[in-house]
């Protein structure tokens, strides 16, 4: 909900007469006769995690409303996707959740692969999960470092960047980028694993789980923690899935739905792991989901290891719609034709509409393409998570204290870059 001011005048009193008509039905009346009070929480306000506006209705301290206002980091993303080549567009999706670049990567590879038919390799589909993983892992901590600091737990913020680190060395291995990577690409993955990577990665995953020890000693049981978040923020299962929450905020709430078991995709179905629920629904079951769930992508990754075939393509050979690899550039001119014609003006998809819908860190992130039958997409659009939980925080917060707000708000795990596109 946008406020606007009255347009076309220069008369501030027509400008606060505009935006009080608009505020009618969406406050109560007492808010309109000053008896409670209209206050802004954001959109610099450092615990709404990004440029956020909260206008809220106060009575004393407890909040009667609270009118979610976004936009304010709105980029464009989705329509200029439309003026790119399918494969040109795959780094503007990083951009998007920044805490997840490679979720993004994967919603829109799909659509795309789902669009043109391309198949993917069993060892890229491997991969896939690989990075799946590790970016929820690096969203969690960078989730539980910042909603631990805005109840005042610094040093779990402390703990949680320093395992983070180690995560973005290795995307960096991976992709040459610490965050924003484009490492996901149509048919597969843009390269191979370098030979340090694996032995990296098992070693993290040999002391993560105790690092997740000493974030539940520190807060599982912290009488602090348990009071600022037991009880707080609760949303019952049926008025979660009315509200379009997903991810560990409706596992929260005891609904055991995860799209990587519901409706599997990358091959999550060759996977063994639980999906973590809640029972009350308030900010501390959200908590304790997102710490089981790092548990159980250690679970995953270990298992991936595993099955990750020695050697086999990491992407698609099929040369309609994945170039070549440098290698046969010197050696073939075919593969000179089609790097150049693959680079210049990319492929065809027909004029059809795909949806395809993946278990982001924060939720159901879905992607809707509709093809040309040329090399630009009609239309692109993404369901993304913190949209929806945005738009639920005020049936969270009705009634709760401002200072619960900030732990509601993180509970949630909103990234507005998601939000806003």
């Amino acid at each position: 909900m946008a406020l606007q001011t009255a347009a076309n005048t220069n008369d501030p009193m027509a400008e606060w007469a505009g935006s009080l008509e608009q505020l009618k039905g969406l406050v109560t009346e007492r808010a309109l006769t000053g008896e409670t009070m209209l206050l802004n929480m954001g959109p610099h306000h450092p615990s709404t995690h990004g440029v956020l506006r909260l206008l809220l209705e106060l009575d004393g301290e407890e909040v009667i409303t609270c009118l979610p206002d976004i936009g304010f980091l709105h980029t464009g993303i989705e329509k200029n996707i439309e003026s790119k080549s399918y494969e040109k567009a795959v780094p503007l999706t990083d951009r998007m959740d920044y805490l997840a670049p490679m979720s993004n990567n994967t919603a829109y590879c799909l659509a795309v692969e789902k669009l043109v038919g391309l198949q993917v390799p069993e060892r890229a589909q491997i991969m896939r999960v690989i990075c799946l993983e590790m970016t929820r892992l690096n969203s969690h901590l960078v989730w539980l470092g910042t909603h631990a600091i805005d109840l005042g737990a610094m040093s779990v913020f402390l703990y949680c960047f320093r395992e983070r680190e180690e995560l973005l060395k290795m995307f960096e291995m991976l992709s040459g980028q610490r965050m924003m990577g484009s490492y996901m690409r149509p048919g597969g993955v843009w390269r191979d694993f370098p030979p340090e990577f694996l032995p990296m990665l098992e070693n993290f995953l040999g002391y993560f789980p105790s690092r997740v020890d000493d974030y539940e000693a520190l807060l599982t049981k912290n009488p602090i923690w348990m009071d600022r978040t037991q009880g707080v923020g609760v949303i019952e299962p049926e008025k979660a899935m009315a509200w379009g929450v997903s991810g560990p905020s409706l596992r929260g709430s005891g609904v055991a739905w995860d799209l990587r078991k519901s409706m599997p995709y990358s091959g999550y179905d060759m996977f063994d792991f639980n999906v973590p629920v809640g029972e009350h629904g308030d900010v501390y079951d959200r908590f304790m989901v997102r710490i089981r769930e790092m548990r159980e992508s250690v679970k995953i990754m270990q298992q991936a290891i595993k099955r990750l075939p020695a050697k086999g393509p990491f992407r698609s050979d099929n040369r309609k719609f994945v170039p070549p690899p440098r290698a046969e550039l010197g050696q073939s001119m075919e593969a000179v034709i089609h790097h150049f014609k693959l680079w210049t003006e990319g492929f065809a998809a027909p004029d059809e509409e795909v949806f395809v819908a993946i278990e982001s860190p924060r939720g159901e992130l879905g992607c809707y393409l509709h093809g040309t039958g040329g090399n630009k997409p009609r239309r692109v659009h993404f369901k993304t998570p913190s949209f929806m939980h945005i738009s639920s925080l005020p049936v969270m917060t009705h009634g709760h204290l401002i200072a619960d707000l900030v732990a509601i708000v993180g509970s949630v795990d909103v990234v507005l870059g998601d939000c806003d596109r």
